[in-house]
C-alpha cells in the first residue's frame, strides 16, 4: 500500500477503518468502543457485520485514532478480539458523533 505522509504526520484529520474479528457481538463491544471513541474526541461508528465481525470507522486526529486502535487490540475490550485489520486514509468528513449500528 502506498504511504500517505500527510496522514502519517498527523497534520490532517484521518479516517481509521478497523475490522475487528473474534467474539465481539452481543457482549457490549460496540458500546465500549463508542465510549472510548467519544472520550478521545473521535466521530464515526461501530457496526455489526453479518459474519460476526465489528467494523469500526473513526475520524479525528491521528493520535486519537491510533489510541483507539491500541485500545481495540489491548485485551481489555468486552468479548474476545482475535484480530484487528486496519486501514488508514484521509478523513472524508460527514460523520456526527459516534454511533452504534
Amino acid at each position: 500500500m502506498e504511504r500517505d505522509t500527510a496522514t502519517e504526520s498527523g497534520a490532517d484529520p484521518v479516517r481509521l477503518s478497523a475490522w475487528v474479528h473474534g467474539s465481539v457481538q452481543g457482549v457490549g463491544f460496540r458500546w465500549w468502543t463508542r465510549s472510548r471513541a467519544l472520550e478521545l474526541g473521535l466521530t464515526g461508528h461501530a457496526t455489526n457485520a453479518a459474519d460476526g465481525r465489528v467494523h469500526v470507522v473513526a475520524e479525528g486526529t491521528r493520535a486519537a485514532a491510533a489510541e483507539l486502535l491500541a485500545l481495540l487490540r489491548s485485551g481489555t475490550t468486552p468479548g474476545r478480539v482475535d484480530l484487528v485489520v486496519e486501514n488508514w486514509e484521509r478523513a472524508r468528513g460527514g460523520l456526527v458523533g459516534f454511533v452504534e449500528r
